[in-house]
């Protein structure tokens, strides 16, 4: 690792080698690696990488590194990019979806020895510039040298999201101009958990779905959120920004939900009660909720990973989600940011919602308006990369 603090103009992004892709897993597995052995943990990525999610381009790793030696195995830091396909309407345009190219931004790594010296925040305002259409973004800041090369498989986002485990300030001030502000900003990082109890189990009026079975699942679901988002209200005092320039979302289909359930229970003895990863109600197909588990740190949670109910039909599915987690040895369940109404009736269910100090969800637009004003749809965990 570099001993001394080099000159910031003269590191660039690139687009990692094999050789440096091993290297930042290498140097991940330390702080990453939970329970997992090396092995174990450099072929679960590796097995990730040829997933629905990432495959044919989708996920790039890159590299800050210095731009007379790109290649280096010396590299400042390092981070993941997921290229996605999400949705945008906006308020001047109402019913008209559109799709998008948009991000996830993953594993932002840096070694102790290259911390507190702008190494990351150099790296996360030139992501920028390899994920955005660079017209939509401000003229390059000269004292940064010259911007990144454009790269196959990247750029022409809309937007990008992120998940912090560092506050919300480092990522926002990581901006695309060399200004502070500008980059990914808060929203909504609202959990609510129950504790799963004893209650009795019934069956009837609902159907388990195993992991290969969700798939059809989620590509419905993908058609469902584009027409909830065509008649989305534009103004709602439940929304997390006042006058929204547009409501943006991602889509949980191409492997985007999927993955978390492999990732999760990776060389663990874990099994889930008759390999259900999801459910849905028989009299109301609409009705549905997919799974995943938190293994690490113990004890284990079910983290819902995506929920569509209506408020009469919340309190069984939340009981059917209680009892997949009863019967697999888990004793809590936690959803992502349910909508106001359900959270309501949540806490009538017992659950309780709290604002988490962690992986808390950020997003940066960049397409008209601020970022601040656009309205995050959908945001849920099965966004979470």
């Amino acid at each position: 690792m570099s001993e001394s603090k080099i000159d910031l103009a003269s590191l660039s992004l690139f687009r990692a080698t094999r050789a440096q892709v091993e290297e930042s897993r290498h140097r991940s597995f330390p702080y990453w690696g939970g329970t997992l052995s090396l092995e174990e943990y450099l072929a679960r990525d590796a097995m990730m990488e040829c997933g629905e999610h990432a495959k044919d381009g989708k996920h790039i790793t890159w590299v800050l590194a210095p731009r007379s030696d790109p290649t280096t195995l010396d590299f400042m830091c390092a981070c993941e990019t997921y290229k996605r396909t999400g949705l945008v309407v906006y308020p001047s345009e109402p019913g008209k979806v559109q799709e998008a190219t948009c991000y996830g931004v993953a594993n932002v790594f840096t070694p102790p020895s290259n911390r507190r010296r702008g190494y990351a925040r150099r790296m996360m305002s030139l992501l920028h510039w390899v994920n955005a259409s660079r017209n939509h973004l401000p003229k390059f800041p000269e004292a940064w040298g010259a911007p990144p090369e454009e790269v196959a498989d990247s750029g022409d986002g809309l937007f990008s999201v992120l998940y912090s485990d560092v506050g919300e300030e480092f990522y926002r001030s990581a901006g695309p101009g060399g200004n502070e502000g500008g980059g990914w900003e808060l929203r909504a990082p609202i959990s609510t958990i129950w504790e799963v109890g004893t209650e009795e189990d019934d069956d009837e009026g609902w159907t388990w779905l195993a992991h290969e079975e969700l798939n059809g699942l989620w590509e419905r679901d993908a058609a469902r959120i584009t027409k909830e988002l065509a008649n989305i209200p534009m103004s709602d005092s439940s929304y997390k920004v006042e006058h929204p320039a547009a409501f943006v979302t991602y889509l949980p289909a191409n492997g985007v939900c999927g993955f978390h359930i492999p990732r999760s229970t990776y060389a663990s003895d874990f099994s889930i009660a008759g390999r259900f990863w999801g459910v849905q109600s028989t009299s109301d197909p609409d009705t549905y909720a997919s799974w995943s588990v938190d293994l690490r740190p113990p004890p284990p949670t079910l983290i819902v990973t995506r929920l569509c109910a209506s408020e009469e039909t919340f309190p069984g599915l939340i009981a059917k989600i209680k009892q997949a987690a009863r019967q697999s040895g888990i004793g809590k369940v936690e959803v992502w940011n349910l909508r106001v109404g359900l959270k309501e009736i949540a806490e009538k269910t017992g659950g309780r919602s709290f604002e988490r100090n962690e992986h808390l969800p950020q997003i940066v637009w960049y397409g008209p308006g601020a970022t601040g004003n656009v309205e995050w749809a959908y945001n849920e965990k099965f966004c979470w990369c």
